[in-house]
């Protein structure tokens, strides 16, 4: 039985290797120095943009918060998806709890390449494989907004995963299927410079795709069907299809986008709900070409049909 001690051998060593190179393979990966010297040293004013755009009050503030009691960045707000449960943390300017003590290069690998000061991965449920479409200098202005903030004490709860989703080595391996800089969509020749915004700001810092894209198996946005709606992470219900192929708003103009964008209401004086709301009000927070480029890009996308399994009508 010499044959099977040594194919018993070969598994073994190729089992070994294997471990070897996905170890390597998934550690995670800091800035280069080019893209580095691109951060500057930030502006606080074009910064507060850049914080409505991305929506870090709708996860980091916590629960139920209202009024100036939103920028209190501390955290806590469980979100419940099939991979456990994922609480954003304390991102006030609390040096202990916060991001206070980070620096600014800091800040920009934890926004482009979802790795933490201690050279950790961060779970995807931060969207930074969105973030990642950023301009290094919006990250640089965002960063020094967020130096305005309060610091406030208080770490927020740890996740509650289980086996395997709790070993984080594992998402070196999902950033190399998922991570990239470069836009979703392909913009048509002779593109508005209109359109060219709007794209940057839903593909990044909106981080749009991120609720309105299903996702594969591994929990990984599929680019083919870019927008076209999704069963919400938590299970309940769905986040609609908002390509010109769906019914959400289809028949909406670029106008009635930015204004819904603007008010929470629809061209059928209809008002926004759900999760929308917090959405909405970060959007009005938008300059007024912010919120039209963003109807432009909308318009622009490819059609597809709904990403989500179609509702059962009740029983008669």
């Amino acid at each position: 039985m010499a044959w099977l001690k040594k194919l018993s051998g070969a598994v073994v060593a190729l089992g070994a290797a294997g471990a070897v190179a996905g170890w390597f393979l998934s550690a995670p990966v800091r800035l280069d120095a080019a893209t580095v010297a691109q951060l500057g040293p930030g502006d606080a004013a074009r910064g507060k943009r850049i914080f409505y755009a991305g929506g870090c009050t709708s996860c980091h503030a916590k629960p139920g918060a209202k009024g100036e009691a939103r920028l209190e960045l501390t955290g806590g707000l469980e979100l419940k998806t099939p991979f456990g449960t994922f609480v954003p943390p304390n991102i006030s300017q609390d040096a202990k709890d916060g991001l206070g003590a980070w620096s600014e290069e800091d800040f920009a690998n934890a926004m482009l390449k979802g790795v933490s000061p201690s050279g950790e991965h961060f779970y995807p449920a931060f969207p930074y494989a969105s973030y990642a479409r950023m301009k290094p200098s919006d990250v640089a202005d965002l960063y020094a907004f967020m130096k305005t903030l309060p610091a406030v004490a208080g770490k927020a709860p740890d996740h509650k995963l289980g086996f395997p989703f709790n070993i984080r080595r594992g998402i070196g391996l999902w950033k190399l299927l998922y991570l990239s800089s470069a836009p979703v969509i392909a913009l048509a020749d002779g593109a508005s410079d209109k359109v060219a915004a709007g794209r940057y700001l839903v593909e990044g810092p909106g981080h749009c795709g991120e609720c309105h894209t299903p996702r594969d198996f591994a929990g990984g946005v599929k680019k083919a069907e870019w927008l076209a709606g999704a069963v919400a992470a938590e299970g309940k219900g769905i986040v609609p299809n908002i390509t010109p192929g769906g019914s959400a708003i289809k028949d909406w103009s670029e106008a009635d986008i930015a204004n819904f964008l603007e008010t929470g209401f629809t061209p059928d004086f209809d008002s926004v709900g759900g999760a929308m709301v917090d959405v909405q009000r970060n959007m009005a927070e938008l300059t007024a070409d912010d919120r039209a480029a963003i109807a432009a890009y909308l318009k622009a996308v490819p059609a597809h049909a709904n990403g989500y399994p179609a509702r059962k009508k009740p029983a008669t």
